[in-house]
């Protein structure tokens, strides 16, 4: 990936409001180039202690991503006051921007 298109990815993501989550492809939407795919690579690829908030990120179905973090995800969500209906999706009205 080149990096000028990580930044776009990482500044886009230290810019999701706490309470509010976006989806890869709306990330994807907001660069020049990136596509869901890579904006996933970006998060998987983050440092460890780093302070961004990957956790914001959720799919195109408003549901969490199938990855070794999603009980954490889930739980930091619900902390900012994020909900999720019975088939596990955030409401709409939660989506940045």
């Amino acid at each position: 990936m080149k990096p000028a298109l990580r930044e776009q990815i990482l500044t886009i993501l230290a810019e999701i409001p706490a309470g509010r989550v976006t989806t890869y492809g709306r990330i994807a939407a907001m660069t020049e180039g990136g596509t869901p795919r890579l904006v996933a690579r970006a998060l998987r690829d983050l440092p460890a202690g780093h302070d961004l908030p990957w956790f914001r990120v959720i799919t195109a179905s408003r549901r969490l991503a199938d990855h070794g973090g999603a009980d954490e995800q889930r739980q930091r969500l619900v902390a900012e006051g994020v909900i999720f209906d019975a088939l596990g999706r955030v409401p709409a009205e939660h989506l940045w921007p």
